[in-house]
């Protein structure tokens, strides 16, 4: 199964059909293709804006962008300096090494430590590295977060902003009932959620706690599964019309066909010891 690189991103192909393309640039996820029980043919899984910048210009919209060290807007002092989410989404990464091509699914991981850029920002010692493996109805994306320092402790937080593509009118994410989250559309206001199932009919943004390691997102003759290892919260997300139609790389009418179903570590901070490595796994299948 070739791994094919190309000037700025890394291609990974099944001999059934299925596909994977990650960017160098933020290692993002920016497409992967495959069948389900219903298609003869592989079928897009992700959603990425078509005014998406994919030049390494800005981060991208859609995908699976890489969020670290800090989800949102920076809380903690020692990522005061930086942006929204952090730098991992719009740094370039170091292609590393295949990790697996055979019968089970193709792997390849790459790498991204300090550098000048960061360090303007960012002057804790860190090692990300992010593996992607393609099978024939799944893909996993591994987060490995190291702490190098022999003295001091790492703190940080992480997601995958994964972008689901799916009719945003007629999906359904369970099971989170009963499930305290953060309504960051209400004043971030602490609530339970008593739905049986969640929908994103209306502008969502809502970040769930100690969300069950299994989520099932489904809509009608569709869906897929995500499941989580070390990522204890899940966020939803979706602009709805009146602020998708503010974001000015998000195609006239895309927030109607993608949910964001975002497993991470962002309620408090994960603090690693000196030594210590993190890793947070996400996988994305089909069929069950």
């Amino acid at each position: 199964m070739p791994v094919e690189q190309i000037k700025d991103r890394i291609t990974l192909k099944h001999p059934d059909g299925a596909s994977a393309e990650i960017l160098f640039y933020g290692a993002t996820v920016v497409s992967w293709k495959a069948r389900d029980n219903t298609s003869s043919t592989p079928s897009e899984r992700l959603f990425v804006s078509g005014k998406a910048a994919l030049n390494g210009s800005k981060p991208v919209r859609g995908g699976i962008p890489v969020v670290f060290p800090c989800f949102g807007p920076p809380e903690h002092p020692d990522h005061a300096r930086l942006s929204q989410h952090g730098f991992a989404r719009n740094e370039v990464w170091n292609f590393e090494k295949i990790v697996m091509d055979n019968d089970a699914g193709v792997s390849v991981r790459l790498n991204l430590l300090p550098r000048p850029s960061i360090a303007a920002v960012y002057d804790k010692p860190f090692e990300l590295a992010f593996v992607v493996t393609l099978s024939e109805h799944q893909l996993s994306t591994d987060l490995h977060v190291a702490n190098p320092s022999r003295t001091s402790a790492l703190e940080f937080q992480a997601l995958l902003h994964t972008y689901i593509r799916a009719p945003a009118q007629e999906v359904l994410i369970q099971p989170l009932s009963g499930r305290r989250y953060v309504d960051k559309v209400d004043n971030a206001a602490i609530k339970e959620e008593n739905r049986g199932a969640v929908d994103v009919r209306h502008f969502t943004d809502s970040v769930y706690e100690e969300v069950p390691d299994k989520i099932i997102v489904s809509w009608p003759n569709g869906g897929l599964v995500v499941k989580k290892t070390n990522f204890p919260n899940v966020t939803i997300w979706n602009p709805g019309a009146e602020a998708g139609s503010r974001i000015g790389d998000m195609e006239p009418g895309g927030w109607e066909r993608f949910v964001c179903v975002e497993p991470g570590f962002v309620r408090g901070f994960k603090q690693l010891s000196p030594g210590e490595t993190w890793i947070g796994q996400q996988v994305l299948s089909l069929n069950e």
